[in-house]
């Protein structure tokens, strides 16, 4: 059992070093995100494919959130 809790605390203080260096970066992903992208790396995942993205959901949410919410090409 103690190497379940040693593997578990292991795995959090990486993902806490992770956020640091995330927050320094200006990710803007809080940890939850951050785990979430760092397990499907894990399985298999693109990582300049899940940036990409990441990158689209964002901008696609400025547009919904903007004042008109369309943008020029109706998107």
């Amino acid at each position: 059992m103690s190497r379940e809790v040693d593997r578990h605390a292991s795995a959090e203080q990486t993902l806490e070093i992770l956020h640091e260096i995330s927050q320094l970066l200006n990710t803007q992903l809080d940890k939850e995100t951050l785990a979430t992208c760092v397990n499907m790396i894990e399985s298999g995942v693109n990582p300049e494919a899940l940036a990409a993205v990441i990158q689209e959901l964002r901008r696609e949410s400025a547009v919904a959130t903007s004042p008109s919410g369309y943008s020029a090409n109706g998107r």
